[in-house]
This record gives structure tokens, sequence and C-alpha cells, in this order.
């Protein structure tokens, strides 16, 4: 007989911090400082979505079965 597959794995915790960190506007409630030109608001945007991908793959890879 399978066991049932739980999902309560400690590395889920992990996909909090790509959910929490965006939706903190002090951090990004800015214009500068600018890189290349670009201000803060628009590339820390392109970070979260990196920040996002980051933790997403970790956590697949931490929480995948046949490892």
């Amino acid at each position: 007989m399978t066991t049932p597959r739980t999902d309560r794995s400690p590395w889920n915790w992990l996909l909090l911090v790509a959910i929490i960190i965006p939706l903190i506007p002090p951090l990004f409630n800015a214009m500068e400082p600018r890189l290349f030109g670009v201000p803060l608001f628009y590339w820390l945007q392109l970070a979260f979505i990196l920040i996002g991908v980051t933790a997403t793959t970790v956590v697949y890879r931490m929480t995948r079965r046949g490892r």
C-alpha cells in the first residue's frame, strides 16, 4: 500500500518570500537609485521576478520525489 503524498515540506515556506517582498511598498516607493537610467520601481520589479523564479526553483528541487 502506498502512502498518500503530503506537501508539508518546510521548503514550501520559502515561497512566501516571493509573495511577501513585492507587497512591501517602502521597498520600491522611490525614483532613486537609477540603474542605467531606469528608475528603481521598474528595475526592482524585474528583480522581484528573479526572486520568485529562484525561490520556486529551489522549492521544486528540494521537494521533488525520487531524489
